[in-house]
């Protein structure tokens, strides 16, 4: 006999744990890496390596309020996924599989990841 379970397609009142929260916001930024944050390295070299015009137009265009603030979300990407990426590593490794181990893991990359974006984006700034 088949049971009939409720269904909460309601995204705003699911609450995931904090290793989920993690998980998804791993792929978010490397979605944002890959999408964002490379092809911006990738002209950004393009104009600095091409003549001194151009780099003058990059350093003013960097400036911008706006691009500062992609490019500390471009940081963010960048260093969040870089400490997921150890802690997956890690938990491949069975480090840290256990309930606690994993929660704890999980609010040390949070931390990690946004002490370091401060960090670097003050020095950004």
């Amino acid at each position: 006999m088949t049971k009939k379970r409720p269904k909460n397609l309601d995204l705003t009142t699911i609450k995931l744990p904090v290793p989920g929260i993690v998980s998804i916001l791993h792929r978010v930024s490397g979605a944002l890496l890959f999408l964002i944050g490379v092809p911006l390295l990738l002209i950004t070299l393009q104009s600095v390596l091409g003549n001194p015009s151009d780099f003058q137009i990059i350093q003013t265009l960097y400036d911008n309020f706006l691009i500062k603030l992609v490019l500390i979300m471009i940081l963010w990407s960048f260093l969040h996924h870089f400490c997921a990426g150890i802690r997956y590593l890690l938990l491949d490794m069975h480090i840290g599989i256990e309930l606690a181990g994993a929660r704890l893991s999980s609010m040390v990359v949070l931390a990690v990841s946004i002490i370091l974006t401060v960090l670097f984006g003050v020095k950004l700034w």
